[in-house]
């Protein structure tokens, strides 16, 4: 039986890690196209916040890249030198990527700003009905495949999808915002807006990579579980109540798609070896069918004292009172 388990979770886990890269294959493609597409049409209208938003898509590329490999070396099995896994690479891609994405608003606020103070707004309005069509174009694409990153993310717990996911939703919002600007350039002829749109773009920007530094930077840290989750896990030992007395020091962490959970089983003292092993591997097996790429450790120890855990009471204080 725990053999049949083990091998449906490994297929499990197989099929999840596919998702993932191919769904990561398909950011890059998609970022790539839109990368030559923005940076043509920007050069040609001659517009900063089209090629601002050209630099975002590049900047998204890049990301995606890293992500693709993150995710395919998160997904390598434990080796002599990372005894724990190779989780840790999908949390280092995220901050990365943020640190990209502040560059990229650095750097598009300054040519913002060096226009502005220049007066360098000289437009091919000719060629704006082709920049506003380009920019509605990238927003539907954006937002397909945001969509699909969003989706496997979620059902794959993967950090590194979430993270392109959230990028490729930002440029969503950000095509519309250029998209609408070149219109109002288009109706009222002032040029100036565009160096505006530009410097919005790069705020959306900076906003988005201040929030994936700070989830990032949890995950790295060895942040413990969500409180939904760790209630779900106490949920799962709780309904074992009747076969243990008590069970505390309950610890979690996550690196990248991995969980890891350990604990402290209080048994009575008249059990066996063999009953408090069969017991931890049932709690595990339960607990893995949650949540399928968990390490667990459960340390047993003997019962002393009447403990009211999960609503039950220590057996040997149970067994003194009869």
């Amino acid at each position: 039986m725990l053999g049949l388990f083990s091998r449906t979770k490994k297929m499990q886990v197989q099929s999840a890690a596919e998702a993932k890269r191919s769904t990561a294959r398909l950011s890059v493609l998609s970022n790539i196209s839109l990368v030559v597409m923005k940076l043509a049409i920007g050069f040609a209208v001659g517009s900063l916040a089209i090629i601002s938003e050209a630099a975002h898509s590049g900047i998204d590329l890049l990301a995606a890249i890293i992500a693709y490999i993150s995710i395919k070396k998160a997904n390598e099995p434990p080796d002599k030198d990372h005894t724990f896994g190779h989780g840790k690479f999908e949390d280092m891609s995220g901050f990365f990527e943020a640190l990209l994405i502040f560059g990229a608003a650095v750097l598009i606020m300054y040519e913002a700003v060096m226009k502005l103070i220049h007066g360098e707004a000289a437009l091919n309005e000719d060629l704006l009905g082709i920049g506003i069509a380009v920019m509605g174009i990238s927003a539907l694409i954006n937002f397909f495949v945001s969509g699909r990153l969003m989706k496997v993310a979620k059902e794959t717990e993967s950090i590194a999808l979430e993270s392109d996911a959230w990028h490729l939703r930002t440029d969503v919002y950000t095509s519309l915002g250029i998209m609408a600007g070149l219109i109002l350039i288009k109706l009222t002829g002032i040029l100036i807006l565009d160096q505006l749109f530009a410097f919005g773009v790069a705020m959306m920007i900076m906003h988005a990579a201040y929030e994936l530094t700070v989830r990032s930077f949890g995950e790295l840290t060895d942040h413990r579980l969500s409180d939904e989750e760790e209630a779900r896990i106490k949920k799962i030992l709780c309904d074992h109540a009747t076969d243990f007395a008590n069970f505390h020091a309950l610890r979690t962490r996550r690196s990248g798609p991995d969980r890891f959970v350990d604990l402290h089983l209080v048994v009575a003292k008249d059990t066996t070896v063999e009953e408090a092993h069969d017991l931890a591997d049932h709690l595990e097996s339960d607990i893995l069918l949650e949540f399928p790429r968990t390490s667990i450790s459960i340390h047993v120890e003997p019962c002393s004292e009447a403990c009211e855990d999960c609503s039950s009471l220590c057996r040997i204080e149970r067994k003194q009172s009869e």
